[in-house]
């Protein structure tokens, strides 16, 4: 018998998963309405930043490009064994990267529920030493966390219709490059949230629009146990699973193939996490 989350608030209705799926207990209150309330605060005070036509959203400059190399190589050497020790990670599918390495030769995106502080990490490892572009929200890069943020690849989506075109141009270099591009098509984070909220559509325009393949990724849970109950007490344990590629269709209009491959992005991912039975649809755009 399926058993009933309702205790756990109205962003729970109705969920249910497969009988061997771990459910952690939400560490705070979630909206049973608005999938997309943000949930973490900005740390630090706010710097005054603006994010038009000046801003650079890629920044070019040698004292950036030494600190990005830094920051992945502090990520490859020292967060990944944390990420191991602190959360148990486990990858499953990454093979199905590798065996399309012909297919990602001119790029790729990837999506991910957006889960936890360290989620990005859990991306990183699944592609395995590859470095990954990331459209984030702006207003985030203002406050404490700002450069680490752009450091380890983060570009802001600039707030400013006059910054549009500004980031538009850096996203067709960045394809131009066949770079990898990552977004959260949840758009903000809800701490170890087990549902999937609905996606916002801009990740699969921008796949459309560059002709990328998506490969969509879910993280699950898993109880703390052994040793690793020293570490992140009341936190679950990890799991990344990875899907196979969606590739674009261009000889269909635009719209439509965005919700196919929203939609199937998001179906992938509910599969692979093991819920049945969800409480939000995949778009509510």
């Amino acid at each position: 018998m399926a058993k009933d989350y309702s205790a756990f608030g109205p962003a729970y209705r109705n969920f249910k998963v497969k009988e061997e799926v771990y459910v952690p207990e939400p560490p705070e209150e979630f909206s049973g309405d608005d999938p997309f309330v943000k949930m973490a605060p900005i740390r630090g005070e706010l710097k005054d930043i603006k994010f038009d036509e000046t801003y650079p959203y890629l920044d070019k400059s040698l004292t950036f490009r030494i600190w990005h190399f830094l920051i992945y190589l502090v990520t490859w050497l020292v967060a990944f064994p944390a990420n191991w020790i602190r959360f148990g990670i486990k990858i499953e599918g990454r093979e199905k990267i590798r065996r399309n390495r012909e297919l990602f030769a001119n790029g790729m995106m990837t999506v991910c529920n957006h889960v936890h502080r360290w989620d990005m990490i859990c991306v990183l490892q699944a592609m395995r030493y590859r470095r990954a572009w990331i459209p984030m929200y702006a207003q985030p890069f203002r406050g404490k966390d700002g450069f680490l943020m752009k450091a380890i690849g983060g570009v802001a989506i600039p707030e400013e219709l006059s910054g549009l075109r500004a980031f538009d141009k850096a996203m067709d270099e960045l394809h131009a490059n066949k770079q990898w591009i990552h977004l959260f098509p949840e758009s903000c984070s809800w701490r170890f949230y087990a549902p999937l909220r609905p996606f916002k559509t801009g990740a699969f325009n921008m796949a459309y629009r560059h002709g990328l393949p998506v490969v969509p990724l879910v993280i699950s849970f898993r109880p703390r146990t052994g040793w690793r109950k020293l570490f992140g007490k009341g936190e679950p344990l990890l799991t990344i699973h990875v899907g196979d590629p969606i590739v674009p269709d261009l000889t269909v209009p635009r719209k439509a193939e965005v919700a196919r491959i929203r939609d199937l992005a998001h179906q992938t991912m509910l599969d692979m996490a093991g819920i049945v039975s969800n409480p939000w649809p995949s778009s509510i755009d």
